[in-house]
């Protein structure tokens, strides 16, 4: 479980209410299908009984609410919102676990490999529709045209993102695309509802939704980067799991674009990659400064963001907590 001294005050002040709204709107899923939720969202092991588990660093719900506050807005307006983004972000893990083949997350093991992939891909729908009907309920219809076009947008970026797993020619400007539809849209979405929600004007709206835009491609590449060099201890996957996935993350796609990415470009080439092989697409990696190339990328996004919050008016106390919480994107290792 991620401790609550390693996280932002905006985080860790939301998260109480944020975890009653979730479990609210999961009891009102039929009851076959409330275990393989509870036991993904770490409320439950795999028998069911009461856990205390990892439920994840609830990101996206805390942005929704932080962002009602900051355009005066009330929380408990918010808090459907809140839940409903954090429904569609577990629902696209679901079946992306599934999708990537993945056993284990958050140090245990994923809904599919303990109930099967069924269970996991009606679990994930599940979430979705419970989504759209919470916010259908909370209006105004504003919101859930929000949520539908980024959990569109979301989709396609896993569908471009499956497609370049068997692509060596994939450019950074295409990998940046699929990041923005993947992560970023949904980022984009969770302050965008809060400031809907809370009563804002579009120029707020708009305002925290590029906020949010920038801050989902600044935490794809911080996660791609965890992908490859992220301590498996701390973010529960193995070393270089992305590569062996075959996944064209930015790291690896910026060294892709260059001569010294050749040895990289023969060891995706293979069906499987032995360790070897991951020791020399690692190295090429190095040669290439990846690395740095998307930890300075991820910087330039933060910047956008902080940018795109000044651009407005905020009250002052949330909007920090938004700042912080920004920084603590890009900074964190899990």
């Amino acid at each position: 479980m991620i401790a609550t001294r390693d996280l932002p005050s905006g985080l860790v002040r939301t998260r109480p209410l944020i975890d009653e709204a979730l479990r609210a709107a999961v009891g009102r899923l039929p009851q076959a299908l409330q275990l393989p939720v509870t036991y993904h969202l770490g409320w439950s092991t795999a028998d069911g009984s009461p856990e205390a588990g990892d439920a994840g660093k609830a990101v996206r719900p805390a942005l929704t609410v932080l962002a009602a506050e900051a355009v005066g807005g009330s929380i408990e307006r918010a808090l459907p919102g809140a839940a409903a983004v954090e429904l569609v972000h577990n629902f696209s893990l679901l079946h992306d676990d599934v999708m990537d083949g993945d056993r284990e997350r958050r140090h245990r093991p994923t809904v599919w490999a303990l109930f099967g992939v069924g269970q996991a891909i009606v679990a994930g729908d599940s979430l979705l529709a419970l989504a759209l009907e919470m916010l259908i309920e909370a209006g105004p219809p504003e919101a859930a045209r929000e949520l539908t076009a980024a959990t569109a947008g979301m989709i396609q970026g896993q569908a471009e993102d499956l497609a370049f797993e068997s692509r060596l020619d994939v450019t950074p400007d295409e990998c940046l695309s699929m990041s923005a539809h993947k992560t970023a849209l949904l980022l984009s979405c969770a302050p965008a509802l809060g400031a809907i929600l809370g009563g804002a004007d579009a120029p707020w709206v708009e305002s925290l939704r590029s906020f949010g835009f920038e801050l989902g491609v600044a935490f794809q590449a911080v996660d791609d980067l965890l992908g490859i060099w992220g301590d498996p201890a701390v973010t529960g996957k193995p070393v270089a799991s992305d590569l062996r996935q075959h996944k064209k993350t930015l790291p690896v796609v910026h060294a892709l674009s260059m001569p010294a990415g050749d040895p990289l470009r023969a060891a995706l080439s293979k069906a499987e990659l032995s360790d070897d092989d991951v020791a020399s697409a690692m190295a090429a990696l190095g040669a290439c400064g990846s690395r740095a190339w998307g930890a300075d990328l991820a910087q330039k996004r933060l910047d956008r963001a902080l940018q795109a919050l000044d651009a407005t008016p905020l009250e002052a106390g949330p909007s920090e907590e938004l700042r912080e919480i920004a920084a603590f994107i890009t900074r964190r290792t899990f």
